[in-house]
């Protein structure tokens, strides 16, 4: 099977980035070591060079990921390898965060690449949860991470056919927590919205899809394809939860324009090199916060604290300020993590040239 690549969203600038003797493939699944490929004359499974095993050794952001547009070589054995990962336009990574026993943060401070070259973020939450409608701060979260990717947020409150009533109080309470973003109610049982979310995917346009498991993120990607291309699961009506039915992450083609990748269900996703993202979803406490009385006003108790007074009044929400603070903090602490680890990397190159700058005046006669 062939592939017109200008429908995957191949053009003319990246070509120029195409190193010679080489062809260009766009990564649709990875595995260790490999990854399987749409190339202009059907899909391959392609191995590592050793030139991409080690900048994924240095780096982890540069490790083949779903989305990512790569150099392939043909071999004379009759298969490919990917050579080179081009140039990404936008990246969504998180940080390598999880959460200990005492509830703090740890980890590496590095990166991993959850989908690249994407035009949209479809955020998923789900409209039914056992105790609460959405989670607001997990959509803060993830539209930060959006917005910084580079990629465009789009809010979907799906199962929306579940919700009996205040769907409309629901999509306002959603709008505060992600402004300036597009914020829809979808059903993929009844197709309402269905149409709506798939006009993002105009022509080549490429969405990743994130959320929870139990958001009905593989139900959407079948509305979107017209057909069953993704497993589906039911969620557990005992706790309300879905089951990891996407266990990978994988780039789909629709048959009526764009693609979209499916991601596996999101427990926790920790920041990484987050700044602008942060101030975009809380744009209105960052609005809030020029018109206090200090600079440098850590809305704490200060006096002449606009957030404060807005928080008073009923203009702010708690809950809202709340959040801010935790991924401010969270953000504060991956920041300092990554430059300790930059910090260890540079003291072990600079072991290393020493050592071998003492070996090589031993040597000398």
């Amino acid at each position: 099977m062939s592939y017109d690549l200008s429908l995957l969203g191949w053009s003319d600038q990246r070509a120029t980035q195409l190193p010679a003797g080489t062809v260009p493939g766009r990564v649709a699944r990875v595995d260790r070591g490999a990854a399987d490929v749409i190339a202009a004359d059907g899909q391959h499974q392609a191995r590592y060079t050793a030139r991409v095993r080690r900048a994924a050794a240095a780096d982890p952001v540069a490790l083949p990921c779903v989305g990512d547009w790569v150099a392939l070589s043909w071999l004379d054995e009759g298969r490919y390898e990917l050579d080179r990962v081009l140039p990404r336009t936008t990246a969504f990574i998180r940080g390598g965060v999880s959460r200990t026993s005492v509830g703090g943060l740890s980890g590496d401070g590095q990166g991993q690449v959850l989908a690249a070259n994407v035009d949209v973020v479809f955020v998923a939450e789900p409209s039914m949860h056992s105790t609460d409608f959405a989670d607001l701060g997990r959509i803060e979260r993830l539209v930060a991470l959006a917005w910084e990717s580079g990629g465009t947020p789009v809010v979907l409150i799906t199962k929306s056919d579940l919700f009996e009533q205040g769907l409309d109080q629901l999509l306002a309470d959603v709008r505060v927590a992600a402004p300036g973003v597009d914020v829809h109610a979808v059903s993929s049982l009844n197709g309402d919205g269905v149409r709506l979310a798939g006009d993002y995917l105009e022509g080549s346009r490429t969405a990743v899809i994130l959320g929870p498991s139990g958001a009905g993120k593989s139900t959407l990607v079948n509305a979107l394809a017209g057909e069953p291309v993704m497993e589906t699961q039911q969620v557990r009506a005992a706790d309300g939860r879905g089951r990891h039915t996407t266990v990978h992450r994988e780039l789909i083609p629709l048959t009526g324009g764009g693609l979209i990748i499916d991601t596996p269900g999101i427990r926790r996703i920790g920041l990484y090199d987050i700044g602008e993202g942060v101030d975009l979803v809380f744009a209105d406490i960052e609005a809030l916060a020029e018109q206090c009385r200090f600079g440098d006003c850590g809305h704490s108790g200060e006096p002449g604290c606009a957030v404060l007074a807005a928080l008073e009044s009923g203009e702010l929400p708690e809950r809202r300020l709340q959040s801010w603070r935790k991924l401010q903090r969270e953000a504060a602490w991956m920041a300092a993590r990554t430059d300790a680890r930059l910090r260890k990397e540079q003291q072990n190159r600079w072991k290393v040239i020493t050592k071998e700058m003492r070996r090589s005046g031993r040597n000398r006669p």
